[in-house]
């Protein structure tokens, strides 16, 4: 087992900001060259950006070009920042205020994946000046930490914050540790209690084997949830310190059709989201002592279930951050409702996500802008003055002038279903354009959002137009949309796409001799169902860490043992996707290995050697079938990648690949 992350001692000063004027609109012009591919797949410069609870630092995570991910805190009165924890072998990748002095962040080797998406981990205390670093919690002990680590050091694989809204006047931290304790047993979350000065820290009691935890304003565990049997079993905290069953779902209906809690407000409120008896999903009270939903929504978005998050201080319900096409706010306290219209007057074209402190007076709030065409950008904001200063962004390279401009449109499916998706266009061009179909994984996800995002944007900037379908299955558009795709792999879900990339073609902005089609994980097995299936529609596929055969879901094989839980194959595939003996023809119809004769087109395959969600396998066993009649496969392996690309390297020598794979078969160099 490898060991903690090295915490370089000796801290970085004087870190430039980027303070510049506020302006957030597009760049004029659109360069002439395509910016090079480390532009998109570098690690974000500055990113993760969190506001402390007094309102006067900043912490953040910044990199240097194709570097380490490091630790910064910036005070926002003096411009200054330091860095305050370095590593030569790991990344930050969160961090946490446990109060205004000190913090607590997450490190991962991002270049080493340990096996299919498990990262090795560590969990630090520092304070925000660099002092007092301790290691908390890590995978294995560290020798060369031995100073710095605590005597109560936790062992674990994997240590993950959890954050609520609340006081933050404490030296404590609440994390849960996900356990496995077989291969083939089911997932559970410890919670612990963990002390950031000594690193002492307690397993707080719950019900046994809980798979979810929600705190309250005081940071004390109140809700729990266990998976029984199929369903998902809410249990609360009562003032006599038991735990009560609250009340139990069926998993099956899906992630934001159920009630789901969301957070505590004041006395016993409780925050949850919920389809109330309708299709969409809404915020609701629930009443605790009742067990029942109040008669109508807090907050309900036309047209999407909700999917967001509470802005709760000291138990007042200050408004709600919410996605719909995009992120937007409601904002229940009318100071805050004209604070956010003075930063969008001086932000403009942009979404403009405000973060608050957790002390009311504080002189400063976080503003992550972005746009379709321009990366994250933070800025502070002086409440007194209502300035706004730059404090860094993500992707500084990246011009908006060269980027695609996205919308998002709806059209209908064969069989009448309204089917939304996102569609990205290059730059200054509009019509008979190559078209990428690119497909969403999951598949029970919501697969797109309007926003700036490095592998769509990399395919405009070379021309492309690019196609997000939510295919019936995608979540986020109600109750009926998702329960359509129960057992349609192949099936309808592909209609779905095939019609999409009909409709760009009827409206003129795809030209049908140039589209190709692909997609990772469930979009990967789309993008060679779409070759088999729909052979006469795409020019080419592309398809890395994909699903090849749905009977390899359920029974991987030998010695390429997966991560899918024995209850999820038991209680929830057989209804979304199907039952390996009674669905048994469906599923050979509808395998790709098994139907790999029948792709003829040009075909790109990638997978990572460690992936444990869809082990590799699945990639050299439909090669080699594909391969006995089709001679144009172009096959990538990297040995040290799980389940999709964390390592930038590869990321720009996948995405590089993929961009004179399109050339050679949609775009100029055909």
């Amino acid at each position: 087992m490898r060991s903690a992350p090295r915490l370089l001692m000796a801290c970085l000063a004087g870190l430039a900001l980027a303070i510049a004027s506020p302006a957030g609109g597009a760049a004029t012009g659109v360069a002439t060259a395509a910016p090079p591919a480390k532009d998109f797949f570098n690690r974000p410069l500055f990113g993760g950006a969190v506001i402390s609870p007094s309102g006067k630092y900043l912490a953040a995570r910044i990199a240097q070009a194709g570097g380490r991910t490091q630790l910064a805190v910036i005070d926002l009165a003096s411009r200054s920042a330091k860095v305050v924890a370095n590593f030569k072998d790991a990344d930050v990748v969160s961090v946490q205020w446990v109060n205004d002095q000190r913090l607590v962040f997450e490190s991962f080797n991002l270049g080493s994946v340990a096996s299919g998406g498990k990262f090795a981990a560590s969990m630090f205390a520092i304070d925000r000046d660099g002092g007092r670093p301790l290691l908390l919690a890590s995978d294995a002990p560290n020798k060369q930490l031995s100073g710095a680590a605590s005597p109560y050091l936790m062992l674990a694989s994997r240590i993950t914050l959890i954050d609520y809204d609340g006081e933050r006047d404490s030296d404590l931290v609440y994390a849960i540790e996900p356990r496995q304790d077989g291969p083939k047993e089911n997932a559970y979350a410890n919670l612990w209690r963990v002390n950031t000065i000594d690193g002492s820290h307690e397993r707080l009691k719950g019900p046994a084997q809980a798979t979810g935890w929600v705190l309250d304003r005081h940071g004390e565990p109140r809700l729990a949830t266990t998976f029984e049997q199929g369903k998902t079993v809410f249990h609360l905290l009562g003032n006599d310190k038991q735990w009560r069953k609250l009340s139990s779902v069926a998993q099956q209906i899906g992630p934001g059709y159920t009630i789901a809690p969301l957070g505590f407000g004041e006395g016993n409120t409780l925050y949850v989201t919920s389809n109330g008896g309708a299709d969409k999903s809404a915020v609701y009270r629930y009443d605790m002592a009742g067990n029942t939903l109040d008669a109508a929504p807090l907050l309900a978005l036309d047209g999407y279930d909700f999917k967001g998050r509470l802005v709760i201080r000291n138990g007042k319900l200050l408004g709600v951050q919410y996605q719909r096409d995009g992120e937007g706010v409601q904002w229940f306290d009318p100071a805050l409702q004209q604070m956010q219209d003075a930063i969008d007057k001086l932000l403009t074209g942009t979404v403009n996500v405000v973060q608050l402190p957790q002390e009311e007076t504080a002189p400063y709030v976080l503003v992550r802008s972005y746009s379709d065409v321009q990366p994250e950008r933070y800025y502070s904001y002086e409440r007194a003055t209502g300035k706004l200063a730059r404090v860094g962004e993500s992707h500084p390279e990246i011009k908006p002038g060269q980027m695609g401009m996205q919308e998002e449109v709806r059209y209908a499916a064969r069989d009448g279903l309204e089917i939304p998706a996102m569609l990205t266009l290059p730059a200054g061009k509009r019509k008979n354009l190559p078209m990428v179909v690119l497909v969403h994984g999951g598949p029970w996800v919501r697969g797109s959002a309007w926003g700036w995002r490095a592998d769509v944007q990399f395919l405009a900037s070379r021309g492309y137009a690019v196609l997000q379908p939510e295919f019936r299955g995608s979540t986020g558009f109600g109750r009926k949309h998702y329960l359509l795709g129960w057992k349609q792999w192949g099936l309808k879900m592909q209609d779905d796409v095939a019609d999409g990339m009909k409709w760009a073609v009827a409206q003129g902005i795809a030209d049908p001799a140039r589209v190709c089609i692909a997609g990772a994980s469930y979009g990967g097995y789309a993008t060679l169902m779409g070759l088999v299936k729909d052979h006469d529609l795409y020019q080419c596929g592309i398809e890395w860490v994909g699903v090849t055969d749905i009977d390899l879901l359920f029974s991987p094989a030998w010695s390429y043992p997966d991560d899918i839980s024995a209850d999820h194959k038991r209680y929830t595939m057989p209804d979304t996707i199907g039952d390996p003996v009674k669905d048994a023809a469906q599923f050979k119809a509808t395998s790709p290995l098994a139907q790999a004769h029948r792709i003829k087109r040009p075909l790109l395959l990638a997978y990572g050697g460690k992936d444990q969600r869809v082990p590799i396998v699945h990639g050299t066993r439909l090669r080699d079938a594909v391969r006995d009649s089709n001679p144009d496969v172009e096959w990538i392996e990297y040995p040290n990648e799980g389940h999709g690309w964390y390592e930038p390297r590869n990321n720009i020598d996948f995405w590089t690949r993929v961009e004179r794979f399109l050339d050679r078969h949609i775009g100029a160099g055909r």
